[in-house]
């Protein structure tokens, strides 16, 4: 283990003087450096949303009022932001009604030195943040099981740059010195953090309250949003709108589908004579699209909520990875399309009928998909 980056006699002022989210970052800053005052007011954290538990596959969550729901990133937010100073919590309501946005996560944060390096932190709650999370790294359960008690979890860049190793403790300056223990890696899927703590762990640090906004908003103009977001919270904000090409996923990580719209076109096209809008309509009518991805009272799963048994018979490694996860949205929804396409889905008319009866034996459930989709193609034309 390398020796602690400060010194002992390492000042409280210059401990109390760290840069929160700098630009010098060990994946790549976007952030200009910013200092928390001695004298800035805690401030309580707003609430964090999450998924919701439970979903559907026995009961079915049913969209209401048959019209079609907003087809969001794969992996929320589509916008981040950080402050100069803590984020009040009437800033962040404001920003959850801004047309379009459904769900705002306010988290505090600040940049650390961890191994002699400058690195950007969020302090979390784990268990609603994991949604918000890339898919490979919403699964890995034991990370988050190990934020939750109270280690630390690191982007890849930085596990390999700094060499971080899981179940060794690092000694971590912020406004305090703590050791904390490495509990595993992971994407993130925000630019420039490369470190997530749990809340209760970066109170103990001293990480600035409610300094970092991230806001879904399926279906809006992230640009917009972008705009809107930067008005409310005023000069010196840095907001970024994670839809720009450069915060999407490189060829090399195999062009993967930013929102859903995306995916459920690329997985029809696996299917010839299947309609993507089938597959948006059973995605929102299972889960909304992946919001209610959780267990169901029949023990389905995933954002197609497959049962385990199905999913063995007609699970698809959508992204490469070498591995079928229910649970993964760039796997769940080709494997949704191998399966109505077993079933005939591809021939229409009565054959596209029986083939969404197979997904779930109602007559209501098929009426319900099929005018979702025609919603879907007057919308989406």
């Amino acid at each position: 283990m390398a020796p602690p980056p400060a010194s002992r006699g390492r000042t409280r002022a210059a401990v109390a003087a760290i840069a929160l989210l700098a630009a010098a970052t060990v994946s790549g800053g976007l952030y200009a450096a910013l200092t928390f005052e001695d004298d800035d007011p805690p401030r309580a954290s707003a609430p964090q949303a999450g998924v919701s538990p439970g979903g559907p596959g026995g009961p079915v969550n049913v969209a209401e009022g048959g019209q079609v729901a907003p087809l969001r990133r794969v992996v929320p937010p589509d916008v981040l932001a950080v402050a100069r100073k803590p984020i009040s919590p009437v800033q962040v309501a404001k920003v959850t009604r801004i047309s379009g946005v459904r769900d705002v996560v306010a988290v505090s944060g600040g940049a650390v030195q961890l191994q002699g390096r400058q690195v950007n932190a969020l302090a979390v709650d784990p268990s609603s943040f994991r949604s918000w999370t890339p898919p490979g790294t919403a699964k890995k359960t034991d990370l988050w099981s190990a934020l939750a008690g109270g280690q630390f979890a690191a982007s890849p860049a930085a596990a390999d740059q700094l060499r971080l190793n899981r179940g060794f403790p690092y000694p971590v300056v912020a406004r305090t010195v703590s050791t904390l223990t490495m509990g595993g890696s992971g994407q993130f899927g925000l630019p420039g953090i490369d470190m997530l703590v749990g809340r209760d762990a970066g109170t103990r640090m001293g990480l600035v309250p409610d300094v970092a906004v991230l806001v879904n908003a399926p279906g809006a103009d992230p640009a917009k949003v972008s705009a809107a977001v930067t008005k409310l919270l005023g000069r010196g904000t840095n907001v970024v709108n994670l839809h720009e090409g450069r915060y999407q996923p490189p060829p090399g990580d195999g062009g993967r589908p930013g929102s859903y719209l995306d995916l459920y076109r690329q997985a029809a096209r696996s299917c010839r004579g299947l309609s993507w809008t089938v597959l948006a309509a059973i995605g929102q009518v299972e889960s909304d699209h992946g919001r209610n991805a959780g267990r169901s009272s029949a023990g389905a799963l995933g954002p197609m909520q497959f049962l385990p048994t199905t999913w063995r018979a007609y699970g698809v490694d959508g992204d490469g990875d070498g591995k079928a996860d229910i649970m993964n949205p760039y796997d769940a929804v080709p494997g949704a399309a191998k399966y109505l396409c077993a079933n005939g889905a591809g021939g229409g008319g009565q054959r596209l009928y029986r083939a969404v009866w197979q997904y779930n034996h109602a007559d209501w459930y098929v009426q319900k998909v099929l005018n979702l989709a025609r919603a879907y193609e007057a919308r989406y034309r």
